[in-house]
């Protein structure tokens, strides 16, 4: 009886919101996304690309962060009849549950953007989008870590690396797809 009751209560504040729940949020359709990557593009286009064992062991080495396919599509934006822009999306688990953003690379091999599409642990541990700011210019290299190029987010640091991480892992597919630095 003890037990019943207690289910009956923490039932009760579940759904009355007392206790939280999860707060899944997804920011933007795979459209919307699109449009917020990559501003006054004429036109977008995705292409997919098949890495082969030795170009999946290179993004891997150079990231140094797992990659889970070796299936990968790549958005390619066109502005004034040329290529201005790529993004890739990443989706990955922070804790136990995924996020999803977009990370647009200039033609230069620089972060031009990354943008979070969907967020689904709590939201208190949701990079900001100041936060996700600081990505912007940075290049591969080794110092595109947390405590170096990239501040860690106080509360939430298997956010900051989950993002870090993934952003590199854009970096060394842009690397090895385009051949380009």
């Amino acid at each position: 009886m003890r037990d019943l009751s207690r289910i009956i209560l923490v039932v009760s504040l579940v759904t009355s919101g007392w206790l939280g729940t999860a707060e899944a949020k997804i920011f933007h359709s795979r459209e919307s996304a699109l449009k917020v990557a990559f501003p006054g593009a004429e036109r977008i286009e995705h292409r997919n690309v098949f890495l082969t064992p030795k170009q999946v062991e290179a993004v891997k080495r150079m990231s140094q962060a797992p990659l889970q396919t070796s299936l990968v599509r790549v958005y390619v934006a066109f502005k004034h009849g040329k290529v201005f822009a790529y993004g890739f999306i990443d989706t990955h688990v922070v804790r136990t549950l995924p996020e999803t953003f977009i990370t647009v690379v200039g033609i230069d091999g620089a972060v031009l953007g990354v943008h979070l599409l969907a967020f689904q642990e709590p939201l208190e541990y949701m990079p900001a989008k100041r936060w996700l700011g600081q990505f912007r210019g940075k290049h591969l290299k080794p110092s595109l870590r947390i405590r170096y190029d990239i501040s860690g987010i106080a509360g939430a640091t298997l956010s900051a690396l989950s993002v870090t991480r993934g952003v590199r892992r854009v970096l060394a597919l842009y690397r090895v797809i385009f051949g380009r630095k």
